[in-house]
């Protein structure tokens, strides 16, 4: 069975942290782009910041460039997003993605609340 779980959202001031965390299980995950997308009400998802598969490369959106890291661990089949210096634009829910290299294979974790209220 397909999961993607994703944990370590909650409240946080402006200028806070979080770190996100999607735990991966039932597929091959060294063969998968990881993502985080994120939703805020009213607005369309967005990516927020992806990396390959060994993860040599990260792609993040301009929003969140020098604020926002992406990693993932093939071996405990995690991956992370480490968010500094939140804002109220942040906000939304954050989901995990898993997309196959090769083939259009696309998993979607439930999606972590992450609110940058003071």
């Amino acid at each position: 069975q397909v999961q993607l779980v994703e944990s370590g959202g909650g409240l946080v001031q402006p200028g806070g942290s979080l770190r996100l965390s999607c735990a991966a299980s039932g597929f091959t995950f060294r063969m998968y782009t990881m993502g985080w997308y994120r939703q805020a009400p009213g607005k369309e998802r967005e990516l927020v910041a992806s990396i390959t598969t060994a993860g040599g490369s990260t792609n993040l959106a301009d929003s969140v460039k020098g604020r926002f890291t992406i990693s993932r661990d093939n071996v405990k089949k995690t991956e992370l997003l480490q968010m500094n210096s939140l804002k109220p634009e942040d906000t939304a829910v954050y989901y995990c993605n898993a997309n196959h290299i090769y083939y259009s294979t696309n998993y979607w974790g439930q999606g972590t609340q992450v609110t940058v209220s003071s």
